[in-house]
């Protein structure tokens, strides 16, 4: 019991340093919950005593696990378990805790189903975009409110929790951009909106956020329910949900996330630049935006044709090909 105490201390210590590092809640709450269930697997075990060929049989008793329905733990389940571990152990080591890391040479699985999980599975086509824009009534305030939001959603590629928490301060009409603070990894960057956006966002902003907000004067969150709070996750999820409904898209698995998906996949496929559409999607690693290409299976060197100024000289096919019979002699040579 006293090696428990001391290792939930450890635990407690280690959530402290993610805080420190600001790493996002989402981060913390994975990382803690991961550690924690491995700490009561292991009860009293002290973790200096835990060697790299213990940590390897872990390893393998993960790709053996069945979870209460029967199924296996996927590879992006087994990746984050590691990844937690492997946080914690280098903060064990790094603080004195430990003396010898046993996580320092595993490796996280790689699995090609792991990697197309990370690709978007849903892309929408232009038609199925515009019949879920156009299901809102918008003879009604929540109707343009719902508009607006979706409208955001497609025009921008921002996730659901950086909607939800936009300030009217984040919105500037006149220039077309839309400041989002603190998403995803704790970072901040400035997307640009389209004409669509722009216009019913000002609407909404004129004509219906003043209605919402008459019971909570102080609030500056931008979309807000009939009773002047803030729109939270579920009631967006929700309000997509009947949108998809009524549009007769129901077979399909369409959630806030399948803008974003849908957003950047096509800017990609018309030949947009994949870092200007990786700073707009906020992605931090570029091999994450890169996944719309293969996904989308776009011909890179049609693109490469059509955009490179070289490939669209106009020479002749005869000033074009190396006289090899001239080059031998020089190259006999040397």
């Amino acid at each position: 019991m006293k090696d428990n105490t001391k290792n939930n201390m450890l635990l407690f210590q280690f959530t402290e340093n993610l805080k420190v590092l600001n790493r996002s809640e989402g981060t913390i709450k994975a990382y803690t919950g991961h550690i924690r269930l491995f700490l009561r697997q292991h009860n009293s075990v002290d973790l200096r005593a835990i060697t790299a060929t213990d940590m390897e049989s872990w390893l393998v008793s993960l790709f053996e696990h069945k979870k209460e329905d029967g199924s296996n733990y996927t590879t992006g389940t087994i990746c984050m378990k590691v990844r937690s571990l492997k946080r914690f152990f280098e903060f064990l080591e790094s603080a004195n805790s430990i003396f010898i890391d046993p996580m320092e040479e595993i490796k996280e699985p790689k699995n090609d189903t792991y990697t197309k999980t990370k690709v978007p599975r849903e892309i929408l086509s232009t038609t199925e975009i515009t019949k879920l824009l156009d299901q809102p009534n918008l003879s009604t305030r929540t109707g343009i409110r719902d508009r607006t939001v979706l409208e955001l959603f497609y025009s921008t590629g921002i996730r659901l929790q950086e909607l939800c928490r936009l300030s009217i301060f984040d919105i500037d009409l006149q220039g077309k951009m839309v400041r989002i603070t603190q998403g995803k990894g704790r970072k901040d960057r400035v997307v640009p909106m389209g004409k669509h956006a722009v216009r019913f966002l000002r609407e909404y902003i004129i004509k219906v956020r003043p209605g919402f907000s008459k019971k909570n004067r102080k609030t500056r969150i931008l979309f807000l329910s009939q009773l002047g709070n803030p729109l939270s996750n579920q009631v967006v999820g929700i309000m997509i949900r009947r949108c998809v409904n009524s549009a007769g898209l129901r077979n399909k698995k369409i959630s806030a996330h399948t803008f974003r998906h849908s957003f950047a996949s096509v800017l990609v496929k018309n030949g947009a630049d994949v870092v200007a559409v990786q700073k707009m999607l906020g992605h931090v690693d570029l091999k994450t935006t890169q996944g719309y290409i293969r996904t989308l299976g776009v011909d890179l060197k049609k693109i490469h044709t059509k955009s490179h100024p070289r490939e669209r000289d106009k020479v002749s096919r005869k000033s074009m090909k190396p006289d090899i019979k001239r080059m031998r002699p020089e190259y006999e040579k040397s």
